[in-house]
Parts: C-alpha cells; structure tokens; sequence
C-alpha cells in the first residue's frame, strides 16, 4: 500500500508539472518584442525610406516598441523632416539611442534624437551641433534667418510636448552647440544613459512616457526579446549609390566605356556596361543635392578637352578641362555636411585620368578620321620601287612583290631604286629614290 501511495504521488505530481508547463506557455508566448533598426549613415533619402519601413513593420507586427540607434554626422533638410514626422506619427513608442561609444547625433541627427519618445544615449557619445547649413552655399541674410528659425520653429513644437529642455536645445540649433551623454542627461535633453540595448530595456520597463497628442503610455519591456530590422537588397544598392565617390566613379568609367563602344562597334559588352553604369550613377546622384552650375562646368569641360584634341592648344585648353572638370567634380553635390561631398582626392584624381584618357583618345580618333583609307594603285603612292628594265621613260618595275608598269621622271638604268610619287589610271609614276650626285654621274 505504501508503495502504491508513493507511486501515484509521483503521478500526480508529474501530470501537475505538466499542466503548470501548460499554463505557463502562453505567458512565453507573450514576450515582449522591441525591433531594431540601425543607422549609422548620413541623413538622406536612402536612410528615411529605410525608418519609414522599421515604423511600419514595427506598426503591423505589434511591437511594444521600434529601438533606432543611431551615428549620424547629419544629412538634408527635407529627409530629415521626413523622418521626424515618421517618428512623431507611430503608433508604436520609438526610442532613439546615441550608439555604440564614438557614435554622435550630429546636426539632423539631433532632431531626431529630441523627435523620440524615448532618447537616449551611451557613455563616450555626443549630440548637437543642430545649426542649419545651406545646401547651396551662402544665401543673403534674410532667407538664411527663414530656413534657420523654420528649422527652430519644428524642434520647439515637438520638444516642449516630449518635456524636454527647450531653451537648450535651440541652443544646439541656433548657436550648434554640442553636448556629451552626461551634459545632455544634466540639461534634461535626454531620458537617460545606457550602456548596452539590453540595460537600456530593463529600466525603461514599467517607465511611463507621453505621447505627442498627451495621452500615457506605460512600457512593458521586461526580458524584451530584439528583433533588427535587416535592410533590403534594394536599400543597400541604393545606400552605396547614393555615395558621391562611388556615383561619380560609375559616372565617369560608364562615360569612357560608351566611349569605346562608338569607336569599335560590335563589341556590345562596353557599350551595354557602360549604359548600366551611366544610368545607375545619374539614379543615384538623383537622390542628392545637385549644383546645375557645377554641370555647367562639367559640360565646358568637356568642350574644352575636345578642342585640344582637334585643334591642338599646345595643352592650354587640356588644362583648362581639367581644372574645370575638377572643380565641377568638387562642387557637384551640395553637401550640407562632409561627408556627403565628394572627395577632393577622387576629384583630382578622377579629372586628371579623364582628361589625359580622353584627350588621348580623341586625337586618335580624329587622327584616323583624316587619313584617307587608300586601296589598290593609291596604296603604291610612297612604296619602293626597283627598275626590271631600263626606263626611258617606261618600262616595269617591282613593287611588293607585284610587277607595274610606270615611267619615270628621266631615263634610269635597270636595278636602279625608285619611289613611286603617284600614278595615271595603272601607270605608276616614279623618281629615283636616292637622286644621282653631279659628282657620281661624271664618275
């Protein structure tokens, strides 16, 4: 009997270990989930398409909230406008955070760091540097003043609804001031500094956060599980397109390569890889901030290596290509920070390779153009000759291996070297090819 109570007691507890594990599941099965998305890129179109998407995943797969980090030196106006209002629309609580150590939220990335329900940053960080730069170089006084107190008037009417410090973050966008992780925590720009996503998590669980219209939102991410959000094929061809560097190097060998297509027609493979080139360089300068005034010089400095190919300036108007090339190069992309310009050593170096190459080439070109192609009796004019016979004046000679007919300028003796200088219908006409001295013909 005591073996038989023994044993059913171990059954009962096993059956109720089981039922507990059941019971248990779907508390697993509700684990918070936080996406995230990172950006570590300037601000352009690429990187709003991509937090467009991050928000609306995060949206339709009910996460309790969308995780950006972000290292950013900043970026275009109109992007980062964009972004904002993406941020200040989810549905779902997003959390900027300044990452890993190194990493800033520089110019528009401070906008978007004062935009979040939640910003935050890791020790070693920094943020700020807000004010507005022209895309298109020095404007007058009164329209610099416009585009600077919109740009303020857009982070005052999100950062007094977030609770934040006002009066220091227009500081950052009138003055570009910049702060640390441990200033900006101090001047209440931020909610808080965390060292890790996971640490950053476990003490925003149970925090309370305002939304943009006032109402209250508690966050449960207690053991959140972090989803990143990959980015598509589509965004990383576009996110190396969109660089200056890369779309002017694709512009400029697409350009040779079509080049070389015209000039040996039939090879299909250039002219076809060229085009593909050509196209994806323009597509993804597209997205950028160009200068027509730059491809004006682009343009004249194209016309200029041309004349020095057909002309000939003595490398006066080659030069002047290049130094247009260059600067057109340089000044291309309007580039509100560095690092969306293009590079001062890719532009020289671009100009010059171009400039020789195409110089180079079109000389050949129109080299070959004005050489009559000569066939038949037009090719013996300027061919050797020797004398089969006497010639007084007529009489045959070899010439390539090739016996004419012709008749000479004065009488010459058989063997006698000759050149031909032209012809009548199939009669060569010929001179001796070494003129007889007055001194040898009394010899």
């Amino acid at each position: 009997m005591i073996e038989r109570a023994r044993r059913l007691t171990a059954l009962i507890g096993c059956v109720a270990a089981v039922c507990l594990g059941i019971s248990c599941s779907p508390a697993l099965a509700e684990q918070p989930v936080v996406e995230k998305l990172v950006l570590s890129d300037t601000i352009q179109p690429v990187t709003a398409g991509q937090l467009d998407r991050a928000i609306a995943q995060a949206n339709s797969d009910g996460a309790q909230a969308l995780l950006v980090e972000i290292n950013t030196p900043g970026g275009l106006l109109d992007s980062m406008r964009g972004m904002i209002g993406a941020i200040l629309s989810s549905r779902v609580p997003v959390i900027v955070y300044v990452a890993p150590a190194g990493a800033r939220a520089g110019s528009a990335g401070f906008y978007l760091l004062e935009a979040a329900d939640v910003a935050a940053m890791a020790p070693g960080t920094n943020a700020g540097a807000a004010h507005v730069v022209s895309e298109f170089g020095k404007m007058d006084d009164t329209m610099s003043q416009k585009i600077e107190n919109d740009a303020e008037a857009l982070m005052r009417s999100y950062v007094a609804k977030r609770g934040r410090n006002l009066e220091a973050a227009s500081a950052a966008a009138a003055s570009s001031h910049s702060y640390t992780a441990e200033e900006a925590l101090d001047q209440h720009l931020i909610d808080l500094i965390a060292n890790s996503d996971e640490s950053l998590l476990a003490s925003l669980d149970g925090r309370t956060i305002t939304r943009l219209d006032g109402t209250k939102q508690v966050l449960h991410l207690a053991g959140a599980r972090i989803v990143v959000v990959k980015s598509t094929l589509r965004e990383d061809l576009l996110s190396w397109l969109v660089n200056p560097n890369i779309a002017l190097l694709m512009l400029v060998g697409g350009a040779l390569l079509i080049y070389l297509e015209f000039n040996t027609p039939g090879t299909i493979v250039p002219g076809a890889l060229g085009t593909l080139m050509v196209l994806l360089a323009v597509f993804g300068l597209n997205l950028l901030p160009i200068r027509y005034t730059a491809v004006l010089l682009l343009v004249a400095a194209l016309g200029l290596l041309v004349l020095e190919a057909k002309v000939g300036g003595h490398g006066a108007l080659a030069i002047a290509g290049i130094v247009c090339l260059t600067f057109g190069m340089l000044t291309l992309v309007a580039a509100p920070v560095p690092e969306m310009a293009v590079s001062p050593l890719v532009a020289m170096s671009v100009s010059l390779a171009f400039g020789v190459i195409t110089v180079f080439l079109l000389r050949l070109v129109i080299r070959a153009r004005r050489t009559k192609t000569r066939l038949g009796v037009d090719a013996m004019v300027g061919s050797t000759a020797q004398a089969m016979e006497p010639l007084e004046p007529e009489g045959h000679v070899l010439v390539e291996g090739e016996i004419w007919r012709a008749v000479a300028s004065e009488p010459v003796a058989k063997g006698t070297a000759l050149r031909v200088v032209g012809h009548e219908q199939y009669l060569l006409r010929v001179v001796p090819a070494h003129p007889v001295h007055l001194a040898d013909a009394h010899g």
